[in-house]
């Protein structure tokens, strides 16, 4: 008898991958959610979207991967994400398997935001490394827009006003289920806040930054009002501000002791320019 066998998550078999991480990772996220996961809005998103375990016909395990190429210094280099990440108990013994098999790679990063439990130590031994993710948890309280400040998550706004790579993002990125975006205009200068709605201890309270482009001297001016408007526009009555990813966190808080992982390997990646686009962070709502 063969073992089971490593397929990759090309179109025809992403709906069968959703379908098992919906019932083995994660029921709250509906299989149409992991397929969207699975099948991401932007072009150049690779040959396939991670690898399956598969013995006979029944799947049995899932890396899903999500795959982009990112303008890092002028060069375009080959991003690929390990978004998602389940294998059942049986077969627990083919997990580095399958993370070598999508390791393989030499001209590939990559990046993995959301390890968990065995998964962070897993990825050290592989070459991963921590990103620092010191952040404040901050309270959203209501506040006034300053004078000359504008803010704005319409999309034709939005659209109008970015530029270069802020404007490649918002196109990559309006149609990801899980991105919101602000603008926030001071003068003829702005910023872009790229965040999600995030969950913690199944509490769905939490602003989550992913990107911060444009001026953040700008973010940062506004910052009072953008906290507002995460209040009043989405809900969410705190923010994760990462030191890294804002520039700053100001706010009245605390820090967090333990803030979660996020890793990366490979050399051509800057650990100050990592951002949480192009993952599944901005794909798939939790």
């Amino acid at each position: 008898m063969t073992g089971p066998d490593l397929v990759p998550i090309t179109a025809d078999e992403a709906e069968a991958a959703a379908a098992f991480l919906h019932a083995e990772l994660n029921p709250r996220v509906s299989a149409a959610a992991w397929t969207a996961l699975l099948r991401p809005p932007w072009q150049d998103a690779g040959p396939d979207s991670g690898v399956l375990l598969r013995d006979g016909d029944r799947i049995v395990g899932v890396c899903a991967a999500v795959r982009s190429l990112r303008d890092v210094g002028g060069a375009s280099i080959p991003l690929c994400n390990l978004a998602a990440f389940c294998v059942l108990d049986g077969y627990r013994m083919h997990s580095v398997r399958m993370i070598r098999a999508l390791l393989a790679r030499r001209d590939v990063q990559f990046t993995d935001f959301s390890p968990s439990g065995n998964v962070v130590a897993m990825n050290e031994r592989l070459g991963f490394s921590r990103l620092d993710t010191a952040t404040r948890l901050v309270l959203n309280p209501p506040a006034g827009l300053p004078r000359g400040v504008r803010l704005s998550s319409d999309p034709a706004v939005l659209a109008a006003v970015l530029q270069g790579d802020d404007a490649r993002i918002h196109r990559d990125h309006r149609d990801a289920p899980a991105a919101r975006h602000l603008l926030v205009q001071k003068g003829d200068r702005y910023a872009y806040l790229v965040y999600r709605a995030h969950r913690m201890k199944r509490l769905r309270l939490f602003a989550l930054p992913l990107y911060a482009g444009g001026d953040r001297a700008v973010l940062e001016e506004a910052w009072p009002a953008v906290r507002a408007h995460l209040l009043r526009h989405d809900r969410l009555p705190f923010t994760l501000a990462e030191r890294r990813l804002l520039g700053f966190s100001r706010g009245v808080g605390r820090v967090l002791r333990n803030p979660r992982a996020r890793m990366v390997r490979g050399a051509g990646l800057d650990p100050a320019g990592v951002d949480y686009l192009y993952s599944e962070l901005a794909l798939v709502e939790w």
